[in-house]
């Protein structure tokens, strides 16, 4: 990131808006094995056209541009240059046309109540402060407006992938895990006084002809993934493939892999 890039992210989140950004477009990839999920979160978010949307750490911009197809206004914003650059490219042809800006969920550069409905598709959850990035949600919510997220759970599949990962690096795990906001009590400590909430559990479903297509896919685009195989030596690596084409062993089917990810979905209406 350049010195510009470095003044809209919070000091802390700048080691992850490098991490995130090393996918690039190959992220892309990885939001289309949990689309699902995403369009989950779009129909609850129940944008109408001429509302203003804020999606919340948009990667690519796939949620952004499922929203767009409501006729509402979609503003993304993303603490990784990369990541926003592909999802200009890739939504360069949307009408309505969708705004992204470099930004972090923890100091959105919007007025209070810009929005009417604001959504966040595992993205915000990984904000270095949660309460930080909680705050800012509501802030930039109107009275009377709708919140979305999809988070992981912390006793799911993510939780299990995310820990096999964690065992192969050797700096330590974030203080806060990201997890927490896929609990419901932990969501409702965090944004319950602001917003009425509502919650529904989820599983998606990703489809890969076998483990190699998998690990093609995540050590291109998935930025934790590739950042980490990157650091490793030669033998690490290898042994890196092997736990992770292990873990996938009991998604296999006898037509490849079927990979359930269980998620949490958050409506919350602004009060």
């Amino acid at each position: 990131m350049n010195d510009e890039d470095l003044d809209v992210v919070v000091e802390h989140n700048r080691p992850a808006a490098a991490m995130w950004s090393a996918g690039g477009d190959h992220y892309d990839a990885i939001s289309f094995g949990i689309a699902d999920a995403l369009r989950h979160a779009a129909q609850r978010l129940s944008a109408k056209q001429g509302d203003e949307v804020l999606d919340v750490a948009t990667g690519t911009g796939w949620t952004a541009r499922l929203v767009a197809r409501s006729g509402a206004r979609v503003t993304g914003v993303d603490i990784a240059p990369e990541l926003i650059a592909a999802a200009r490219h890739r939504s360069a042809h949307v009408i309505p046309r969708i705004e992204y800006r470099l930004a972090d969920a923890e100091r959105l550069p919007f007025a209070a109540g810009n929005f009417d409905r604001v959504v966040s598709t595992f993205g915000v959850m990984f904000a270095g402060d949660h309460d930080s990035a909680a705050r800012e949600l509501a802030r930039v919510c109107r009275s009377g407006g709708r919140l979305c997220l999809a988070t992981w759970t912390p006793d799911g599949a993510i939780a299990r992938f995310f820990a096999l990962l964690a065992s192969h690096r050797r700096e330590p795990s974030p203080a806060a895990s990201p997890l927490l906001w896929g609990d419901p009590d932990y969501v409702e400590r965090l944004l319950g006084r602001e917003f009425a909430l509502r919650f529904e559990h989820g599983v998606s479903n990703a489809y890969y002809d076998g483990a190699d297509e998998l690990w093609d896919t995540f050590v291109r685009g998935f930025g934790p993934l590739r950042v980490l195989h990157e650091r490793l030596d030669e033998s690490g690596r290898r042994r890196l493939k092997a736990d992770v084409d292990a873990y996938h062993e009991e998604y296999r089917t006898h037509v490849g892999l079927h990979v359930r990810r269980e998620y949490l979905i958050t409506v919350g209406e602004r009060r």
